[in-house]
């Protein structure tokens, strides 16, 4: 017989493990239907209806799987405290039917569900959320700027370059935002990712490091292989030297008298 202790651990797990493509898969579909009405500002208005729609639909998809999640843990309280930033980001599009907060709280509610699989090694997941970064950050640069008096950044190229110096702290200062929404969203665009490219570079010499720690070992294991085959000679010329020692002296023939 099961105990509720360890059903409601069990259905959560079933229940993340049976969710993790589909909400991944939910938020490509958001990616596209974000994306469209930026790259083609003169689809028509059918078109910009069903982008619309496809995002709500994958946010409130997203909001579903908080609910479930929350029912069926085990400790709904400290569920609650653990999962703040989820719950932030279900209710931000709720607050403002600004389209930017959707996709804000999208992107925190897959990078939280990503975190959860096991299947999901740190560098997948880091790579995927510098690559997300630099594209949403450069569409959604595009959006607030792209009709801004006076601003500069007006295509998607442009976009795509001011987001990667802005990312790398280079900052030629060639292109910048000139709108208050658009300078919110570098400063986020910068912190994220000083951020996510230090965890970079972290990786990368974490894994250097594991290259040389793993060339030491097999050293010193090929050193010590050789004390302990040299250890062994010297105990078989030991016993060689003993055995000659202690065999008796051949008896003396006839010729030696």
């Amino acid at each position: 017989m099961v105990k509720d202790g360890t059903a409601a651990p069990a259905r959560l797990e079933t229940w993340e493990r049976h969710t993790q493509r589909p909400l991944l898969l939910a938020a490509v579909v958001f990616a596209v239907a974000y994306a469209v009405p930026i790259v083609d500002p003169d689809a028509s208005r059918t078109v910009v209806v069903a982008c619309r729609w496809a995002e709500w639909v994958v946010w409130a998809g997203f909001a579903v799987d908080y609910s479930a999640r929350l029912c069926l843990s085990e400790d709904r309280w400290a569920f609650f405290r653990a999962h703040l930033l989820d719950l932030l980001a279900v209710l931000l599009p709720l607050l403002s039917p600004l389209r930017l907060l959707r996709l804000v709280s999208t992107l925190i509610l897959v990078g939280q569900r990503a975190r959860l699989s096991r299947q999901v090694r740190l560098t997948t997941y880091v790579g995927g959320s510098v690559l997300g970064l630099l594209v949403f950050g450069s569409l959604a640069v595009l959006s607030v700027e792209r009709n801004a008096p006076g601003g500069n950044i007006r295509t998607l190229g442009d976009a795509v370059w001011w987001a990667f110096t802005t990312m790398t702290t280079v900052g030629y200062g060639d292109l910048a935002p000139t709108t208050g929404l658009g300078r919110v969203l570098a400063v986020g665009l910068m912190l994220s990712g000083i951020a996510l490219l230090g965890v970079v570079t972290a990786n990368i010499a974490a894994w250097f490091v594991a290259q040389f720690e793993k060339d030491d070992a097999e050293e010193r294991l090929q050193t010590e292989a050789i004390r302990a085959l040299t250890e062994e000679v010297r105990a078989l010329r030991a016993e060689v030297a003993a055995l000659s020692r202690d065999r008796p002296a051949a008896p003396a023939g006839p010729d030696d008298a």
